[in-house]
């Protein structure tokens, strides 16, 4: 096997959630890692870039002592294989436009389920009033969805080994689609909530292998741009939701905002059976083996995944239960996911201050106060920037550590995150006051949209660097005590601000992330030894 082909079976393999017993879960975790970071998780393309810096191995079968170049010679001429970088089989022989048109809609499906977990938030005074339902009840609308999104990727992740993304894409979006009616048809709040969990559970299922088939349509110096451009969607999804859905529910019925849903989400299905190629390598590998049996009549011609012993149950268990090991035996994983945890649950609290501070205190129309989720989109924005000054201090630990730079160096944007985010969090708190003018607190959040990016992208990479052997799992654990958290917060969120208000509430999330903050600083410091003595994290 040539390096482009091991090199190609290694990218293509990217969006599973669970390794088979029978590969490498080295190899195919750390491709897996570069799947999504948020619910689902988006790829960083400053760790792609770094990954590929990795110096090379001269990898050894024990077992046979032969070496990989040994074993070209000897391997079975009826193993079918991508026959290098001309292959019309490869995805990146694919024409440029239709590539590029590929990253759009996937990036445009991401940012479509993502947006749907917040645009609940401004639905609520519309099925309090139309179900019957309290404030605090009215909630779950989010939380619903949110839980399904941490459920989505342990449960439904290791389909794509299966059946590859595009079967994944079009059940996950179409199912998307279809839940999304009774959530705006609904006339009480069973149905309503059910559904409204149901379609975060299969939306995450596009979520856990979305961002695979970005990285298998470019070589890896091409993947940075279209890696920059779809890593955006996760993001602007949730501040996107409430900007949309203030203009829809102060000119019309909330069911307009799951209609609009619905009309999206259906393009996007409809754009995905139409214009996602599929880019699995197993899958196509598989595809091609049976192409070449049916133009020869040789049933002799076979490609590896057709030979592999695998379940489904297999790849479930594993799914569920190594996430659910590092989430109760691992110090590092632990507090690093409750870190970005917190994180993501303050989002979305704000979902629920933000209309107090700028519609209660500013008189600001609906709409006008989902405008106010602009200044995090700059931060967002703004923090993408930021990417060439991580990737030269990563480069120059690597050079320090003999070409090899030690998981401790992803924690670099991690630390300016973690002084960012409480800092916009005391502002902010401080600057929500009537005597303020309302572009002040504002402004204050911009800093949080750079934390947000910031501590998110050093967290993910270095639970990959830190767990190789079991980077997916890591990431997996991630997800779902963050999505668990951030469920559960927006439930206490308007008694939180009703009894100590909206400064004393602020100061009490500030509070909690300026403990939280010192955790890069201490793992950087201190990482190596606790990995030492870690049954799951590299030595």
């Amino acid at each position: 096997m040539t390096t482009i082909e091991r090199q190609f079976q290694l990218d293509t393999r990217i969006g599973s959630l669970t390794p088979s017993s029978s590969v490498s879960s080295t190899t195919l975790d750390v491709s897996r890692s570069r799947q999504l970071i948020y619910p689902g998780s988006p790829p960083n393309p400053t760790m792609v870039s770094d990954l590929e810096k990795q110096p090379p191995t001269n990898t050894v079968d024990r077992r046979l002592n032969v070496t990989n170049n040994e074993r070209e010679d000897k391997k079975d001429p009826f193993l079918v294989e991508i026959n290098g970088t001309d292959d019309p089989d490869h995805p990146w022989n694919l024409p440029q436009w239709r590539k590029w048109v590929a990253v759009l809609i996937v990036s445009g499906s991401s940012a479509c389920v993502t947006c749907t977990s917040s645009i609940g938030s401004s639905t609520y005074a519309g099925i309090e009033r139309d179900l019957n339902l309290s404030p605090e009840v009215a909630i779950l609308s989010i939380t619903m969805f949110v839980f399904g999104l941490a459920l989505g990727p342990l449960l439904l992740g290791p389909i794509s080994e299966f059946q590859g993304r595009n079967r994944v894409y079009y059940g996950a979006f179409g199912c998307f689609f279809l839940f999304n009616i009774p959530v705006a048809f609904a006339n009480n709040a069973p149905v309503h909530f059910i559904f409204r969990f149901l379609s975060g559970f299969v939306g995450a299922a596009f979520l856990s292998v979305a961002g695979g088939t970005v990285s298998d349509l470019f070589p890896n110096n091409k993947l940075g741009t279209p890696m920059a451009v779809y890593s955006t969607s996760p993001f602007f999804g949730p501040v996107l939701g409430p900007v949309i859905g203030g203009f829809i529910n102060q000119n019309t019925s909330w069911r307009w905002s799951y209609y609009m849903v619905m009309i999206w989400s259906f393009i996007q299905f409809i754009a995905l059976v139409i214009f996602a190629p599929e880019t699995h390598g197993p899958t196509l590998l598989r595809w091609k083996a049976a192409r070449i049996r049916k133009q020869t009549g040789d049933d002799r011609y076979y490609a590896q995944s057709e030979r592999e012993e695998k379940s489904f149950i297999h790849s479930l268990s594993k799914s569920v239960l190594i996430p659910f090991k590092l989430n109760t035996m691992e110090p590092m994983a632990i507090l690093l996911n409750l870190w970005v945890s917190c994180l993501l649950a303050v989002l979305y609290l704000e979902f629920n201050s933000f209309p107090i501070v700028f519609g209660e205190l500013h008189d600001f129309s609906q709409q006008e106060s989902g405008l106010s989720f602009i200044g995090i989109a700059l931060g967002i924005l703004g923090a993408s920037a930021t990417g060439p000054i991580w990737k030269r201090l990563y480069l120059r630990d690597q050079t320090a550590h003999g070409g090899s730079a030690p998981p401790e160096s992803r924690l670099y944007s991690g630390m300016l995150g973690a002084i960012l985010v409480p800092i916009s969090l005391f502002l902010f708190a401080g600057t929500s006051v009537k005597s303020v003018h309302w572009i002040v607190p504002i402004i204050m959040s911009i800093p949080f949209g750079v934390g947000l990016v910031l501590i998110f992208t050093s967290v993910f990479t270095f639970l990959v660097d830190a767990y190789r052997p079991f980077a997916a799992s890591a990431l997996s654990a991630n997800c779902f005590m963050r999505c668990a958290l951030a469920g559960g917060f927006p439930l206490f969120a308007s008694q939180m601000y009703d009894r100590i208000g909206i400064v004393g509430a602020g100061c009490v999330l500030g509070g909690i992330m300026t403990l939280l903050a010192p955790l890069p600083f201490v793992f950087y410091k201190y990482g190596a030894r606790i990995r030492a003595t870690s049954k799951f994290a590299v030595n």
